[in-house]
């Protein structure tokens, strides 16, 4: 059900607790094995202040879309940290296997 458009990220940058944090996907991938399904950017004005964007230990930091939980943020563009990748949790649950 993952679509692009905004939703959100979960994730513990300061403290130690999660907070939400509004991202975009971009694109989908569903055939894509190397945990790069979405396309995402950080939109979030608080988190890019903070950070700059997706930074090393968010990796894992479950995506949540329409209410319901789509996959995590595995990888950041090394020349953007703005953007990022993801990988759905249909992919996940089946590497759990």
């Amino acid at each position: 059900d993952a679509h692009t458009g905004s939703a959100s990220i979960y994730s513990c940058v300061s403290g130690s607790r999660p907070q939400v944090y509004e991202i975009s996907i971009l694109e989908i991938d569903l055939q894509e094995a190397h945990g790069r399904n979405f396309l995402i950017e950080v939109t979030d004005p608080a988190l890019l202040r903070s950070t700059g964007g997706i930074v090393q230990g968010m990796s894992g930091s479950p995506i949540v879309q329409d209410g319901r939980l789509i996959g995590a943020v595995t990888h950041v563009l090394v020349n953007d940290p703005t953007m990022g990748y993801g990988v759905l949790i249909e992919n996940m649950l089946e590497m759990a296997k």
